[in-house]
């Protein structure tokens, strides 16, 4: 329910964040349980998640860090590696689990090399219809950085779809107009989520008036026409889209050295933000969908019961967040948005 001064959803589930590990916990959990009633967990981590036990232990550990009264529920993924035991892929552990090629993001060195070395994990995900979620870039250096998303679709994507047929894929964070493309082409199988910051920015976002580390990511923001595909995607209604954030922090003094990480936090402002992209492409309406419906259905998961509210109420975002014993600049920082976030809201007897 939209108005002029108030928007009410059902309560959306956050399918794609990094709450990291350790003293972090507190401060990415309480910030995403904030907004989400689940979420689809990274598992690349240092070590990262590569085991049945260590799936467990890690779930236990967010599950310590849920700010007392807060009903959330973190949702596992396996790291997938080389030559792995289809045994770890435990359905009473993990929900899906996830591809990065080796290289390509984030502590993804032990990721996979190729396709052929993981074929009894992906036959197994698809025996137990767990979802492949898949960072979709190749990492050859003679590839351009801003190509290897769409490089990776007519290298590996086609034909992982084509030998699974069965397989529910997640194509992550998509980031141009030929994944766009690729996934509407696909079968009900295959879905992609779409991140508060590429619907937001484009590649300019990076060297506006000089290097801008907190703009960047991986994949990297492409050209203005692929925001506005990413775009005219999300807010159009399809329920093979929907809402991943890919919330990622890293402190002020990784970001700003002289090789800086690549991820943005956006979980203090994530509906806030996808708010406002909805709202300048007129479509209030269908964040609902996206946010809050999409997902579920192409998890097979219930939809949530409970709504939140957020208010036409303009607030500045702040220039630092802390995160465990560190200061992390949020998306956003030092900008103003016109939605603020509220809170659940009270059932009613």
């Amino acid at each position: 329910m939209t108005d002029n001064k108030a928007l009410i959803l059902r309560q959306p589930d956050d399918w794609h964040v990094h709450l990291r590990d350790g003293e972090a916990l507190a401060d990415t959990v309480a910030a995403t349980a904030r907004q989400f009633a689940r979420a689809i967990v990274m598992p690349n981590l240092k070590p990262p998640v590569t085991t049945a036990a260590l799936g467990r232990s890690y779930r236990d550990r967010i599950t310590a860090a849920i700010p007392p009264g807060t009903d959330f529920t973190p949702l596992m993924t396996l790291y997938l590696t080389d030559h792995q035991d289809p045994a770890e892929l435990d359905p009473t552990v993990f929900t899906a689990a996830k591809l990065y090629p080796a290289h390509a993001t984030t502590n993804s060195a032990a990721g996979v090399t190729a396709i052929a070395h993981i074929r009894p994990m992906l036959d197994t995900l698809q025996r137990l219809d767990l979802p492949l979620l898949v960072h979709g870039e190749v990492t050859d250096h003679d590839v351009d950085i801003f190509d290897r998303e769409a490089v990776f679709i007519e290298r590996t994507l086609k034909q992982l779809v084509n030998d699974y047929p069965a397989l529910r894929i997640v194509f992550e964070h998509i980031t141009t107009r030929d994944a766009v493309a690729f996934v509407e082409a696909c079968g009900p199988n295959v879905a992609a989520t779409i991140t508060p910051h590429h619907l937001a920015l484009n590649r300019n976002a990076m060297f506006d008036g000089g290097i801008r580390p907190h703009a960047y990511c991986l994949p990297v923001a492409k050209r203005e026409v692929h925001r506005q595909a990413l775009l005219a995607a999300a807010t159009s209604g399809s329920p093979k889209f929907f809402l991943g954030t890919d919330s990622a922090p890293h402190e002020v003094s990784t970001k700003e050295s002289a090789c800086g990480c690549a991820g943005i936090y956006n979980a203090p402002v994530a509906l806030e933000s996808y708010a406002a992209s909805f709202e300048a492409m007129g479509a209030l309406d269908r964040l609902e969908g996206f946010a809050s419906e999409h997902g579920p259905r192409f998890y097979r998961l219930p939809l949530n019961e409970g709504r939140v509210r957020l208010d036409r109420t303009a607030f500045t975002v702040p220039d630092r967040q802390t995160v465990g014993q560190g200061k992390v600049v949020p998306f956003m920082a030092n900008e103003v948005l016109n939605w603020s976030f509220s809170g659940p809201i009270p059932p009613q007897n």
